[in-house]
């Protein structure tokens, strides 16, 4: 293979590697082709904290039933030696092994700075070696208190006044007697920072770094500035804004704050660094924060052009009238490494139209509900106040106090774009200016954390097509600064129940492993360490909720396990889920949770259609009051629902405990599980009616998902619960945050796809159509249009598309999809579907069709993987794999018939199953248009 130096400038990319077997002296093509290599789940990352990182490495084939059994892994301390085959770091020998992904290393102990480069090959089923890949690496931040130098350094009048709106500049030269040879920066910031050397901003990340708790934890940044740095005079400028350093709850002393230290190592190989200190210095920027970033009241920002200062972070800049900054001594307990993708600007929106309206006022409609900038180039005399309003409506000017304040400069055009803060809106309300923004001059940005995108999903429903990327679209509006939010404007708060609501969704279409990790390295941070309670929300840890909420360090850790086999976030996580079972048990009686805290700490199924459901106070859905079944929520109802929570997050830590090989603490918590189990079902089943509190479908769900359904009564339950959807509630959707999520849950897992398909494919209310019907571009709060239209509330729908219709899921006994099932859902009047999952191993595929009389499904299965296959048969028909008979078929065996399917187990590789017979004439359409483009 070629040798590549990668290009390493705190820019994430993908590396592509090809490599080539020889097939033992007889000159056959390779079998095995591409790898994309990762370190703990990103490619080439800077300034990593973890001492014993995993490395993980994608395959390719074109032959069927392709595998890994051994590999070799080379890590070294530079270029030179790696391409020399020396492992002076770690060099594994050949390990016989079929684990291609979170492979430990197990090399000398890392240390601060180090810089990691590294390469695999593997040997294939046949135990043939492949070339080695192209070269990755990673880089080491600082690890020990005694590497940081700098101090943390605050803007005096911040310090002495205790306010954080002002978002200061502060710059130091500095000269370098030669040539640079390699340059690296470490920032930690109290809010949010954008680096400059020498003028330029060093990289394209915005609001920059990832949210934290700051009682706890506070993130650092690294970038390699290697080309931004020159022989002889220099300058670093930092730029600060507030953020979460101005959330009230915090508590802190001063507004943001910085800790910023360069190193940079010369040609002959001396050292220089340059770390913040008192020889800094300060100057207010253009900018200041609007608002007090709070709830309902996150404000915006007011930029001031005429206060301007061109070329504020260079060399040559004579800065003898600003300010000395103020030292600000140790701030947090703990600086850790940003370990995941830093927040961008991934999409770029072209306003719908621009509309006038009284003198001097203009409304632009961007065409969609988004989070993120408004860009806009503004005319008007110098001085002239020019303010913008956003919305997420359009009779309401301003949405949440949202809104920004630009002072134009005169001399020409004003650009503003938001730097510190952010907005969720659609349209906007200008005002002050004396003639309408032109199309050209106004474009707005998307922004989220920088994960890639994983899953597609499309079919002959467009109503589900519809959902499936509204769905999406609204969590990338939820996911900025390494969390989830409940929504982006009203709150901007990490809630564990909506997290949940939206998990599997998010798992099985964008790539999470760095952002889900980090979030719950927030929930250990927010947990008390006395208790074990857990807050309803993180790492801001304030917010209503209930047991349900703090739930998430559960049942998130055991979906990372499942889906991308990562058992050490169930390590450490373990300890976090113990105590917070133990801080649940403390506030049972009898197996049974009993209420605490005050109105907003023991919440249910929130907001359910009709209900806001609190303890004291109630909000009814006036606008569908004849919808209305018992909008109250009565206590009984809330015991049962946290109660069955509270076994669900027991039963998965047995599971884990199992997993972690802790037999005794599994059989502990199983024991735990019966006995809460047994109490639910003596509390709360009525056999009058053969359900559960009020027969509503959630309630139904949930008591068949956890095993509390009793074997003989588990049929009149199921009845039960059909009848309540397709009759009670003429077959729509009627719960609420986390009820909506177990219902699909259970659903997709008892392979009751079709119920699912009549809730889903309603137009009227309540549902997913019934919002779009109403013009709705991200999912709302609620399903009746009330407070955020913008919101996590009801994305669990998402995951159903891909493991639902097309039918890709995890299995429990192959954990990181090293075996998974294909088992598409032929619902409905669905003519055709096809979806796509990028695993950790590489990419799956399901695309299925019917027609009348014959059923085809084409399968993607990556190398080093194996799938169970379910085809739909017909006794009096066939079926056949890639044109032959399915008996013949290479990598095809018959594991079982279930009914009228047919289990198949493949190895890795592209194959096509067809059945024929009249059983399976499509019930819903005449005609199929044929298979989908690809």
């Amino acid at each position: 293979a070629a040798w590549i130096t990668p290009q390493i400038a705190g820019v994430s990319c993908r590396i592509t590697l090809t490599l080539t077997l020889s097939r033992r002296g007889r000159g056959l093509a390779s079998v095995i082709s591409k790898h994309v290599l990762r370190c703990e789940y990103q490619v080439n990352p800077l300034g990593i904290d973890v001492i014993r990182p995993r490395l993980s490495w994608v395959l390719q084939s074109d032959q069927r039933c392709q595998k890994q059994t051994a590999y070799h892994v080379l890590v070294a301390s530079s270029e030179v030696k790696l391409e020399a085959g020396e492992g002076d770091l770690w060099d594994s020998g050949r390990v016989k092994s079929d684990h291609s992904i979170h492979v430990v290393y197990q090399g000398k102990p890392l240390q601060s700075r180090w810089r990691c480069y590294w390469k695999v090959r593997v040997w294939d089923k046949d135990g043939v070696a492949s070339a080695w890949s192209k070269p990755a690496c990673w880089s080491m931040g600082l690890l020990k208190p005694s590497d940081w130098q700098a101090q943390w350094i605050a803007e005096r009048a911040a310090v002495t006044n205790n306010k954080a709106v002002s978002c200061p500049w502060f710059r130091r030269t500095f000269a370098l007697d030669g040539q640079p040879k390699q340059a690296t920066v470490y920032v930690a910031s109290i809010g949010y920072h954008e680096l400059y050397l020498n003028g330029q901003k060093v990289s394209n990340d915005v609001l920059s770094p990832a949210v934290s708790d700051y009682r706890h934890r506070v993130l650092y940044v690294t970038h390699d500035v290697t080309k931004h740095l020159r022989r002889g005079l220099n300058c670093m400028g930092l730029w600060l804004g507030p953020g979460w350093a101005g959330w009230p709850s915090y508590k802190l002393s001063h507004g943001p704050a910085v800790r910023a230290q360069l190193e940079v190592e010369l040609a002959d190989g001396r050292t220089i660094c340059v770390g913040t200190d008192d020889a800094w210095k300060a100057h207010p920027s253009p900018i200041t924060i609007l608002g007090q970033w709070r709830w309902g009241n996150f404000g915006g920002e007011r930029y001031d052009a005429t206060r301007e200062v061109p070329g504020w972070s260079t060399a040559e800049l004579d800065d003898s009238s600003w300010q000395p900054v103020a030292v600000t001594g140790s701030t947090t307990p703990r600086l850790s490494a940003q370990m995941v993708e830093p927040n961008r600007r991934v999409h770029t929106i072209q306003p719908l139209k621009i509309d006038g309206g009284p003198a001097g006022t203009y409304v632009i409609d961007m065409g969609r509900n988004y989070t993120g900038w408004l860009d806009i180039r503004l005319h008007g005399p110098r001085g002239r106040k020019v303010t913008l309003e956003y919305s997420e409506r359009a009779d309401q000017p301003r949405s949440f106090n949202q809104f920004d304040e630009v002072i134009l400069w005169g001399d020409g055009p004003t650009v503003f774009s938001s730097r510190f803060n952010y907005h969720a809106f659609r349209w906007v309300t200008v005002t002050g200016l004396d003639r309408a923004p032109q199309p050209e001059d106004v474009k707005g940005y998307l922004i989220h954390t920088n994960y890639r995108p994983a899953g597609e999903f499309e079919c002959s429903n467009e109503l589900f097509n519809q959902i499936y990327r509204t769905t999406l679209w609204t969590y990338r509006c939820q996911s900025l600064g390494g969390y989830v939010v409940d929504c982006p404007h009203r709150e901007r708060q990490g809630y564990g129940a909506e997290g949940q609501a939206a998990m599997e969704t998010a798992l099985c279409s964008f790539e999470q492993g760095p952002l889900y990790t980090k979030w719950l390295r927030d929930w250990h941070d927010v947990q008390d360490a006395s208790t074990g309670k857990l807050p309803h929300t993180a790492p801001q840890y304030v917010g209503g909720g209930g047991p349900a909420w703090g739930a998430i360090i559960v049942t998130l850790p055991w979906e990372m396990y499942r889906r991308y086999g990562d058992k050490r976030i169930l390590e450490d996580c373990y300890p976090t889920m113990q105590r917070y079972l133990h801080w649940l048990e403390s506030k049972s009686k009898a197996h049974v949770l009993q209420p605490w805290g005050g109105e907003w700490d023991f919440l249910g199924d929130w907001v359910a259609p009709g209900r806001n459901q609190t303890v004291n106070g109630f909000k009814p859905d006036l606008q569908h009051k004849d919808k209305l079944i018992n909008w109250r929520m009565p206590a009984r109802w809330r015991q049962f629902f946290n109660t069955c929570y509270w076994l669900h997050c027991t039963q998965l830590t047995a599971e884990t405990a199992a997993v972690l090989g802790k037999p005794d603490d599994a059989a502990a918590y199983r024991r735990k599980a019966a006995a809460i189990r047994e109490a639910v079902q003596r509390s709360f089943f009525d056999p009058q009616s053969n359900s559960y509190v009020n027969s509503e479908p959630p309630y139904l769900a949930f008591s068949l998902m956890l095993g509390v359904v009793p074997p003989s009564l588990r049929e009149s339950v199921v009845a039960k619960l059909e009848h309540e959807i397709t009759v009670t509630r003429a077959g729509h959707v009627y719960s609420g945050v986390l009820g909506t999520y177990v219902v699909l849950k259970y659903l997709t897992q008892a392979g009751r796809n079709d119920l699912i398909f009549t809730m889903v494919n309603q137009k009227t209310y309540p549902g997913w159509g019934y919002m779009l019907q109403r013009g709705a571009t991200t999912i709302w709060e609620r399903w009746d249009d009330e407070e955020s239209r913008n919101h996590t509330s009801f994305l669990s729908v998402g995951a159903w598309f891909i493991e639902g219709i097309a039918g890709i899921r995890p299995d429990p006994e192959g954990p990181g999809f090293k075996h998974f099932l294909i088992r598409p859902a032929v619902v409905g009047d669905l003519a055709w579907a096809r979806a796509s999952y990028r695993c950790v191993h590489g990419l799956i595929e399901s695309q299925w069709q019917l027609d009348n009389g014959r059923f085809r499904l084409r399968v993607t299965v990556p190398v080093n993987t194996t799938a169970s296959v379910y085809v739909p048969v017909d006794p009096d028909g066939s079926v056949s794999e890639g044109g032959q008979p399915v008996g013949e078929a290479t990598g095809v065996q018959l594991l079982r018939t279930e009914g009228d399917v047919a289990v198949y187990r493949v190895g890795s590789g592209e194959y096509v199953f067809e059945s024929t017979g009249t059983r399976l004439t499509h019930v819903g359409r005449s005609a199929v248009l044929g298979w989908p483009a690809r």
